[in-house]
């Protein structure tokens, strides 16, 4: 009898789970409809108003969406808005194309951070799959446990490779395939240093636009990567994409 509550008790939670996970989709797909419907009809402030609130409120977006407040803050003259969705936008769909009218709003031609090459294209690819890569390794660990046990082949070790070759793929999978944090910079200047206090060696001083890679946070420091080493900035001078 307490197994069977408790496997009731289990079974309603991820039933409740996944019903309250399923309304919340379905409420911000009703608010990006709203919002897009407003876009469409050119009223951009009330479209606009929608979009930021599911983005700082809900942390909800979409790509479609990113280049819609863009588009919205461009028109209002706000460059600095404009560059950061761009910028977002950019971490999901990459193109030289982005890059440009990045470069144009920030009036900068030699931005860092917006690099395209095949490498960075294969790694984004395997973290914007990594739930179904994983997800496959865990499969695959699964039929071939099954497959040593029916055998009753347990006490070889060779038969035991393939299963720990998967499990060591699912291990890199699950904490190797992460998108690192990035950022841009928002201030005008931002001083870059290489260690986190004021008294530290000056590495660069640089205005909006610049795209970084968060690495850590300490106290009131970003570290981050910055010509292939190590520097720091105030967290105010940079907004998280």
């Amino acid at each position: 009898m307490p197994n069977i509550k408790r496997n009731f008790i289990i079974k309603f939670s991820v039933f409740l789970f996944v019903i309250l996970q399923s309304i919340n989709c379905q409420a911000n797909n009703d608010k990006l409809i709203l919002a897009d419907s407003l876009f469409n009809a050119k009223s951009y402030q009330e479209a606009y108003s929608h979009y930021t609130d599911l983005l700082q409120n809900e942390e909800a977006y979409s790509p479609a969406m990113l280049l819609k407040m863009a588009y919205i803050t461009e028109g209002m003259g706000n460059y600095e808005d404009a560059s950061l969705y761009l910028s977002k936008y950019y971490d999901h769909n990459p193109s030289q194309k982005v890059i440009s009218k990045i470069k144009s709003l920030t009036d900068q031609p030699d931005l860092k951070g917006y690099t395209i090459s095949d490498r960075a294209q294969f790694f984004k690819f395997l973290t914007d799959y990594q739930q179904p890569i994983t997800g496959t390794f865990a499969l695959l660990l699964v039929i071939s446990l099954i497959l040593v046990f029916v055998k009753h082949k347990t006490r070889q070790p060779k038969y035991m490779i393939p299963s720990a070759i998967i499990i060591i793929l699912a291990f890199l999978s699950n904490n190797l395939l992460i998108a690192p944090q990035s950022g841009i910079i928002k201030e005008s200047p931002t001083i870059i240093m290489g260690q986190p206090t004021a008294a530290g060696k000056f590495i660069d001083k640089v205005n909006p636009g610049h795209r970084v890679i968060i690495k850590s946070s300490e106290d009131m420091w970003y570290r981050i990567e910055w010509e292939g080493q190590d520097a720091y900035v105030k967290k105010n001078a940079v907004s998280k994409l």
